[in-house]
């Protein structure tokens, strides 16, 4: 008996007798479990579907482009339970398109949708299964960008004065055949309400064919930076002091002039196109002597704004001798309060006439530019109506002088009813003198 167990043989019969008893132990399953339900035993396939695989393509990137093929798609697979959960959980297998064939040829192509690294225990289905792409060369082309931007969102009687793009153009690759439907290629800036001010940002870049939709395509840079610069249309118009009321008795009303000649208005075009002068009444029936006092401007309608908001009125009189009193048995009209009414008014492009010029020399006007400028007149009403361009002469004394630049005095010949001032109260002019070609 000692022999019989101490040999290999009893030894390898012990050892198969164990194995099959826990292979039978393994497999073994009671058929209280098996039941109705129809459970799987471990050596039966199941069935799973995975959804939204990316889809890998490969191709040569460097010289063509591919269109068409989907970014996931959804796989079915079918296998054994545990190694059926494992590739669920982990997805450690690939999708693909293989178009790495050098010969391709371009245009549309039917290919299948592959997949790979796929436990060989398990089988897949694909949806779909095939589709088609475009094969197209791959192209780079430099566009310059031009930038789009509602102009609803700048506040209102502004205006663009400029737009700066930094970089200005861009690189733009994409299929040649989508690269040829290029027409705009927009820097799209986004901007808040009521722009009113400077406005620095960074735009998103599109490019666009004819019909305004947004090509697929790859631009470098993506985006850019932009300084949007705004304005406002502006006018420069004279302020015109109109006098009211009456003037005391013993007092008459010399004057009545501004400091401040001229005001900046602000706003459309449109609007201020059909302004020529801003307003200011200036009540004298309270002015008891020589005055100086500051009255507000009103803005006229549906302008923005004005540069600035008061006037400076100066007021000059003069003192009168009231008439004697007439004699009891005498009735006399009493004087009536005197009405004055002193204005201004602003003629412009005057041209300032060189008198005396030596034949052999010629006249260039440095300042003011092309040696015209403006007067602000003054005196009363219907004084004013009588006067127009023709009424002044401003003339300078160019005999007997010599090459080189100088500054000359303006005279002035208006009629005496008036007082003037000439623009910015500049009382002489900036000139060259130089000899004339002889040729």
């Amino acid at each position: 008996m000692d022999r019989f167990m101490n040999s290999i043989w009893f030894t390898r019969i012990i050892a198969f007798a164990i194995a099959a008893l826990l292979f039978i132990s393994v497999n073994f399953v009671p058929d209280s479990k098996l039941g109705k339900a129809g459970t799987s035993t471990p050596g039966e396939n199941d069935t799973e579907l995975i959804k939204d695989i990316p889809v890998e393509i490969y191709y040569d990137q460097k010289n063509l482009v591919v269109t068409g093929a989907p970014e996931t798609v959804d796989v079915t697979l079918t296998g054994v339970k545990p190694v059926l959960m494992s590739a669920k959980s982990k997805r450690d297998f690939k999708v693909y398109i293989d178009l790495s064939d050098p010969d391709i040829t371009m245009g549309d192509k039917r290919v299948p949708i592959k997949i790979m690294d796929l436990s060989e225990k398990l089988k897949a289905t694909i949806d779909p299964g095939y589709v088609t792409v475009n094969v197209q060369e791959r192209v780079t082309e430099e566009f310059s960008v031009e930038p789009d931007y509602n102009r609803a969102n700048l506040k209102d009687g502004y205006t663009t004065e400029s737009v700066v793009i930094n970089p200005k153009t861009v690189k733009i690759t994409g299929a040649k055949d989508t690269i040829d439907q290029i027409s705009y290629v927009k820097a799209m800036l986004q901007l808040n309400k009521d722009i009113k001010d400077t406005v620095n940002g960074q735009a998103t870049i599109r490019a666009l064919d004819r019909d305004l939709n947004k090509l697929n395509v790859i631009i470098e840079p993506a985006t850019v930076r932009f300084t949007l610069k705004v304005n406002i249309s502006s006018k420069t118009v004279p302020i015109t002091l109109v006098p009211s009321g009456k003037v005391r008795s013993g007092l008459e009303i010399k004057s009545v002039t501004a400091e401040q000649k001229e005001v900046v208005l602000y706003g459309k075009a449109s609007v201020l196109q059909n302004i020529k002068e801003v307003k200011v009444p200036v009540d004298v029936s309270k002015i008891a002597g020589d005055e100086e006092f500051d009255l507000p401007i009103t803005v006229p309608d549906n302008v923005q704004r004005i540069s600035r908001g008061i006037v400076t009125v100066k007021i000059q009189t003069d003192r009168v001798e009231e008439e004697a009193s007439p004699p009891t048995n005498q009735v006399t009209e009493q004087p009536k309060d005197q009405e004055v009414s002193v204005q201004t008014k602003t003629i412009s492009n005057l041209k300032i006439q060189a008198i005396g010029l030596p034949a052999d020399k010629q006249l260039e006007f440095l300042s003011p530019t092309n040696g015209v400028t403006s007067i602000l007149i003054k005196g009363p009403e219907d004084e004013l109506k009588k006067v127009n361009e023709s009424n002044i002469q401003l003339t300078i004394n160019a005999a007997d002088l010599e090459e080189g630049e100088r500054d000359l005095e303006i005279q002035v010949n208006a009629p005496s009813s008036i007082t003037w001032e000439l623009q910015n109260k500049q009382t002489s002019v900036s000139i060259s003198i130089i000899k004339k070609d002889e040729t």
